[in-house]
């Protein structure tokens, strides 16, 4: 089978036809992959602690344009991504921070791309064999990725909530 590069991640994908997300832009065949992934996810328990950074990572890899609703996706994404690599919160400490964001959605501003959206794709992702190596392949891919927005960082983290980050991280489990 044919291979395909796809526009927004750069992975290598089949050549295949068939749906793609409305907003977060990506050929067929990379959406195929990310279902795969999403399916396996589901599909088994110990991977559900690694989920949301799967979700956070394929979307900003995957920015689709500069309409509002693209932007404030982007947005959530990556103040995610930050709560997730440069606090250590998990998921569900990150929920209570993520719903203040929504109160602020409306000052995001589009934030232009990277040449390159990191190393690591949904392709390697969709490859992994095990619970660990799928969850050791996202951490990396998630760290690459956030990287790979790093001229970003200084708007992402204004754009956090600080009192519901503050409380979220200094509160008691």
């Amino acid at each position: 089978m044919n291979t395909f590069e796809c526009f927004s991640c750069g992975g290598s994908f089949p050549d295949v036809s068939g749906p793609v997300h409305r907003y977060m832009k990506s050929t067929p065949g990379c959406w195929a992959a990310y279902g795969e992934v999403l399916a396996r996810e589901y599909s088994n328990p110990n991977l559900m602690d690694i989920h949301r950074l799967t979700v956070d990572t394929y979307a900003v890899q995957h920015p689709g344009a500069t309409d509002r609703q693209s932007i404030q996706s982007v947005g959530f994404h990556l103040i995610r991504l930050c709560l997730f690599m440069e606090h250590n919160l998990k998921a569900e400490r990150a929920n209570g921070v993520m719903l203040e964001a929504t109160k602020i959605k409306t000052s995001f501003v589009f934030l232009p791309p990277p040449d390159s959206l990191g190393p690591i794709t949904v392709a390697d992702i969709v490859k992994a064999t095990s619970v660990n190596e799928h969850k050791s392949m996202v951490l990396a891919w998630a760290r690459s990725t956030w990287e790979a927005w790093s001229e970003h960082h200084m708007q992402i983290r204004q754009w956090l909530p600080n009192k519901a980050l503050q409380a979220t991280i200094y509160s008691v489990a």
